[in-house]
């Protein structure tokens, strides 16, 4: 028989892990352009966010996480454990400074990203849009980061 101490240490886990992720998750969509960037322009202009869209956005940030971690560490054995230079996916220049095999990681990153971005139902450029005013609004961050959360508690949630 569970331990009260046993499950709640567990349940304590599983929360620290969930909001670590989801963390790791947010941070890495609003700051693609650091590593694997889809565009680093920045708009004049975002037209306001809808719930639809924001729905959208995490879930394609969900899917891509995994994606992204795995090209990045690939990428990091190859430039053995070094810095791994910002790299922006409608930037060819950024793909082609990267050594050997690195540049069919990133370009295989690159379009497995556009794929799931585009069954996301956002058109790329509001994608990135909604990434670039991720990092000055603070209440769409929030309301991505719940959205994140609500998504990873139930991962067949609209």
């Amino acid at each position: 028989m569970n331990k009260i101490s046993d499950l709640f240490f567990r349940t304590s886990l599983q929360r620290m892990f969930t909001q670590s992720l989801l963390i790791a998750t947010l941070a890495s969509g609003c700051s693609f352009s650091s590593h694997f960037g889809l565009s680093s322009k920045a708009y004049a202009q975002t037209p306001a966010v809808n719930n639809a869209e924001i729905t959208s956005y995490a879930q394609a940030v969900l899917a891509m996480e995994p994606i992204r971690q795995q090209a990045f560490e690939e990428i990091k054995q190859i430039i053995n454990g070094g810095e791994v230079p910002a790299i922006v996916c409608n930037q060819p220049d950024s793909i082609d400074a990267l050594p050997g095999k690195a540049k069919n990681i990133a370009r295989d990153y690159c379009t497995e990203s556009e794929k799931i971005v585009s069954k996301s139902g956002l058109p790329p450029e509001r994608f990135n849009q909604i990434t670039v005013e991720i990092q000055t609004n603070s209440d769409l961050k929030r309301q991505v980061y719940n959205t994140l959360l609500r998504l990873q508690k139930s991962p067949d949630a609209p």
